[in-house]
């Protein structure tokens, strides 16, 4: 995989955290950019998906749905009930 150079300007404080965890990781500061940076567009990915999966779920259910609702409660209770 071919690298890029790139610049970044970040206030000091989170640059002398970044280089305390990079060298407590053993790991330089580029790497540990990397690291972070992979991470933060995993989340990103996960947080897209939860939400399609959540916009998926999020509507009423149609006329259809309701009435197999309505069926499997009453044979759910028809069978629990002759059961006991």
């Amino acid at each position: 995989m071919q690298s890029v150079k790139t610049a970044i300007s970040i206030d000091r404080p989170l640059f002398e955290q970044a280089e305390d965890i990079a060298r407590t990781m053993n790991v330089s500061r580029s790497k540990l950019f990397v690291i972070a940076l992979q991470d933060f567009i995993e989340h990103r990915k996960n947080k897209e998906m939860l939400d399609q999966i959540n916009a998926a779920y999020a509507d009423e259910p149609d006329a259809t749905e309701l009435a197999l609702r309505r069926k499997s409660r009453h044979q759910h209770r028809r069978i629990v009930e002759g059961g006991w």
